[in-house]
């Protein structure tokens, strides 16, 4: 995931120090109801597509963009799916950050799913079937994302 400028300036002050960050992720579906990933590029295993939002942009303004950005392909949102604090994360130059994460079902509108940037290795459409092996944020999320209730799913826990 490329860092944005607004992050590498915070560095500057806080230097590697936990850093509270909204992020969005993404369960786009085709017409053929296919889920679009990415295999990235950092660790080389495949993923929803996501990102963070630049100061001031609108979550779902920010999954629409991360989406075209990485894979050359145009959606719209249909809903929230998940809210969710997650646990830290530590990156291999030593900044810790924590995401808030926005999950947005979205459909495709046009465009050609493709390696659109560095972040990704590849890109394609998968039958939600046939996935490749995924992390379980990505599985919460691709199946709330096929779930009739359109209620938007959230930890009701504490983190303690």
């Amino acid at each position: 995931m490329a860092t944005p400028d607004f992050i590498r300036t915070l560095r500057t002050s806080i230097g590697h120090d936990l850093l509270w960050l909204p992020g969005v992720s993404v369960v786009v579906f085709d017409d053929e109801g296919r889920v679009l990933l990415n295999r990235r590029s950092d660790t080389g295993t495949w993923s929803l597509i996501g990102g963070i939002p630049e100061p001031g942009e609108q979550p779902a303004a920010c999954a629409v963009r991360e989406v075209e950005e990485e894979t050359g392909v145009h959606c719209a949102v249909e809903r929230v799916i998940v809210v969710q604090s997650l646990k830290p994360v530590t990156y291999d130059n030593g900044d810790v950050c924590q995401y808030m994460d926005i999950s947005f079902r979205c459909r495709a509108l046009g465009g050609e799913a493709r390696v659109n940037d560095d972040e990704s290795l590849e890109v394609g459409w998968f039958a939600v079937d046939a996935l490749p092996e995924l992390n379980d944020f990505a599985h919460l999320r691709i199946k709330q994302a096929l779930s009739d209730d359109a209620l938007t799913w959230f930890d009701p826990t504490s983190s303690e």
